[in-house]
């Protein structure tokens, strides 16, 4: 009697392109059909290592969270056709102007005041990166087939949340890089959901912000605003990163709390380097430079 199996008259199968092995997918469901009745296929040892979440989440396995956290976004970014971004820092405190007068309510001493006051006075920003995205996006950039300078915030409250409404409102859809944080953390309710993405490694999320990155605004903000902004200099002042137009918005806020000339009167930095990033107030100030840089036909 022969050995070998009988030959199944099965067209699929004689195709020389198709697949000989199943579909990890195909075998999770497998396994997942048939009964665990005995002692091996009832302990932890027996999964499939990709659907064994415990043991994903061991010290062990971290090169290959980072490796996923990777992976994931960025071929949806690609399989969503998605060319470059235009990203948006800034705070996740300033209160839009539908928002000023119960920000206001919330302070219950003169000092708090005075700090939630100078948030409120900073509202103006929320509405210069809803302009900017909503200008950006009505653009609608294509370049081989790939939709460009697509809005990428953070995917949080406030200035986040004005970049990703500005999207919305311009009828496009735009990016969040939420981050799991200790606190209650959820994205806000602009970002399109199936390019809302959550962090796990913060390394890996500002990777993220720049692998597409055509152009950043920066607006008022915080000790995160801060590391984003430091990093993109850096990259592009070492030449690990060719430069992009870089726009920070409000003169008045940065040169009070960065006294940028005298970091290169100390010598620590080429005076040439400040001109990495430009000053800004306005949303078509932004965009103009951004045009100008990259030869776009857009207004």
């Amino acid at each position: 009697m022969s050995n070998t199996p009988p030959e199944r008259d099965d067209a699929a199968n004689r195709e020389l392109t198709r697949a000989k092995f199943y579909k990890a997918e195909q075998e999770a469901g497998f396994v997942e059909s048939q009964p665990r009745t005995t002692p091996q296929q009832q302990d932890p040892a027996y999964r499939l290592a990709f659907r064994d979440t415990d043991f994903l989440l061991r010290e062990e396995l971290r090169p290959v969270r980072f490796q996923l956290e990777l992976l994931k976004p960025d071929m949806l970014l690609d399989e969503a056709g998605i060319g470059s971004t235009l990203v948006m820092y800034g705070s996740a405190r300033i209160p839009s102007p539908e928002m000023a007068e119960a920000a206001l309510a919330t302070a219950t001493t003169p000092e708090k005041k005075a700090v939630v006051e100078r948030l409120v006075a900073k509202s103006k920003y929320y509405e210069e990166a809803r302009r900017l995205a909503f200008t950006a996006s009505r653009c609608a950039v294509v370049e081989q087939g790939k939709r460009q300078f697509v809005v990428c915030s953070g995917g949080g409250p406030s200035i986040m949340e004005a970049a990703n409404r500005g999207a919305e409102e311009a009828g496009a859809e735009s990016i969040g890089l939420n981050i799991v944080l200790p606190h209650e953390q959820a994205p806000n309710p602009y970002v399109t959901p199936h390019l809302s993405f959550q962090f796990h490694y913060f390394a890996l999320r500002k990777m993220h912000f720049l692998l597409r990155a055509r152009a950043v605004a920066v607006f008022p903000g915080g000790f995160g605003t801060f590391d984003e902004f430091f990093e993109l200099l850096t990259l592009i002042q070492t030449g690990k990163m060719k430069p992009i137009p870089i726009l920070l918005f409000g003169a008045d806020y940065w040169n009070r709390v960065i006294d940028f000339r005298a970091i290169a009167e100390e010598g620590v930095i080429n005076f040439e380097d400040l001109a990495l990033f430009r000053m800004v107030e306005t949303a078509e100030d932004a965009w103009k430079h951004i045009v100008e840089f990259y030869a776009l036909d857009c207004d």
